[in-house]
């Protein structure tokens, strides 16, 4: 058997095998067998890690870096980034089973983000304030906000990624990195790449491991002053506690239930086709996937057919294949959710259209296939329940009022889809659909330049655009007395 390519922990512009010397393994999900392996870092490595940043912070060699400076290395990573897509694209599509056609084209345009952030490091100004007081010049400066802990999963992790570093760096911080432990490879293969850009050591760490020994003492860390984190509710609830013992500043891009609202008066082609990258895009395994079909009555049978007709056409298999549309789910563990959530809500009188199974043609993976359910009730389970798999439920509506009732019945508000060619009605219902996010006619589109972000358990804060900068720097305000005069006695009233 030949020998598994290694990664090892890049801390401190240095790279390390853990203090423990702990490494796991990294199981393709094509095929369920290891191909790779990585380190794991401990507390120590995480303190090394969070103590490096600090010291990067300070050190003349990047906290005097010019803002256009700072802006040039990001600009040479992005052009980095771009010239890797291939490599990290493919590594990607091994480590987490996503398409490697989506993750090529996902890390190439991840440069744009980067180009993005590296064009406002140099735009981030402070203001002269009118102050109330005469002989007092007052100005307020955009200072870095300090350390940051960049927490992100294994699904679109170097475009999450981007949504954090990007920012953090052209403002001036330093980050801690902590990838997942399901899927790291891509962010250690990344961390060459800052290497050689030519950042300071300590600006940017990148480190994996469990909650116990990496995660916790990461959001945790006295030295902390910022928390980025993109994953799941629940693990969010434990990250704002461990942000009581710092009082880090912190945002949350959490999961979602997204609802895709289709009006009769719709165009059924694109709709269909907006509900199917909605869902089955990423092999559903997306924060925003669109797993809520809201549908007119009138139309919800049209519609579910030519879902249907296009379905039949998808193809499942090796993600790395150019062919292949849904490639496996990450984990077996989801497989074990969707058919359990399926079973339920079968019982609950639900009713499965198409797929609802494994793949049987590819035993070895973790493969399922492209679910429609056709739900009765907005109760049912897979109307609830963030699937992260190919499982589409559509509901059916008769009124305006209904449909946005069903859209904004969930705990959940990150992304929303209304299709309607009446553009009165796309204006009235986009603006009560409780959601960070509204496509229109389209879904799934991403830019550099719109926030990206959530209400409700859909988490806090916004990432990418232009206010996101600002959320990685404090103000400032200086006071200086212009007069010739000495200061005032205080102790005598004037």
């Amino acid at each position: 058997m030949d020998t598994l390519a290694h990664y090892q922990l890049y801390i401190d512009g240095k790279w390390c095998e853990g203090s423990l010397a702990q490494t796991e393994k990294s199981i393709n999900p094509a095929n369920s067998t290891p191909w790779a392996t990585f380190a794991c870092a401990s507390e120590k490595d995480v303190n090394e890690a969070v103590l490096a940043a600090k010291r990067a912070l300070n050190d003349p060699a990047w906290r005097d870096l010019s803002q256009t400076a700072r802006g040039k290395l990001l600009y040479k990573l992005a052009d980095l980034i771009e010239s890797n897509a291939e490599v990290i694209g493919r590594l990607e599509s091994s480590d987490s089973g996503k398409l490697a056609s989506e993750t090529v084209n996902q890390v190439r345009y991840v440069g744009d983000y980067y180009r993005y952030f590296a064009g406002l490091a140099d735009k981030i100004e402070g203001s002269v304030l009118p102050i109330d007081k005469p002989d007092m010049h007052v100005f307020t400066t955009r200072m870095p906000i300090g350390v940051v802990a960049a927490v992100v999963p294994w699904n679109a992790q170097m475009f999450l990624t981007a949504t954090k570093l990007g920012p953090a760096l052209a403002a001036g911080c330093t980050v801690v990195i902590k990838a997942s432990e399901v899927a790291p490879v891509p962010m250690l293969e990344f961390a060459r790449l800052i290497d050689e850009a030519g950042f300071p050591p300590g600006v940017v760490s990148v480190i994996t491991g469990d909650a116990e020994h990496c995660a916790i003492p990461l959001t945790r860390h006295q030295d902390v002053d910022r928390i980025a984190f993109t994953g799941g509710p629940e693990t969010a609830k434990h990250v704002i506690r461990n942000s009581a013992e710092n009082f880090a500043v912190t945002s949350l891009e959490l999961g979602g239930k997204s609802p895709i609202i289709v009006f009769d008066d719709a165009d059924l082609e694109s709709a269909a086709n907006g509900l199917i990258a909605g869902n089955f895009g990423a092999s559903g395994q997306s924060c925003v996937a669109g797993s809520r079909g809201i549908i007119q009555r009138s139309i919800f049978e049209k519609l579910a057919l030519l879902i249907e007709e296009r379905s039949a056409s998808i193809v499942v298999g090796d993600p790395q294949d150019a062919a292949t549309h849904v490639g496996p789910l990450c984990t077996s563990a989801q497989i074990n959710t969707i058919e359990s959530t399926l079973a339920k809500s079968v019982k609950q009188g639900a009713a499965i259209r198409f797929g609802g199974t494994r793949t049987e043609s590819l035993p070895d993976g973790n493969y399922f296939e492209p679910t429609l359910v056709e739900c009765q009730s907005a109760e049912t389970e897979t109307l609830k329940t963030e699937m992260f798999g190919p499982v589409m439920s559509l509901i059916a509506f008769d009124t305006e009022e209904e449909a946005i009732a069903l859209a904004n019945d969930s705990r959940f508000g990150l992304g929303s889809g209304v299709f309607t060619e009446n553009l009165s009605r796309a204006m009235r219902v986009s603006n009560q659909i409780r959601s960070g996010i509204c496509w229109v006619n389209t879904y799934r589109a991403i830019s550099p330049i719109a926030p990206f972000g959530g209400f409700n358990q859909s988490g806090y804060g916004r990432e990418a655009g232009l206010d996101s900068i600002m959320d990685y720097t404090r103000t400032r305000t200086t006071w200086i007395n212009t007069s010739n005069q000495p200061m005032a006695n205080p102790f005598v009233m004037r």
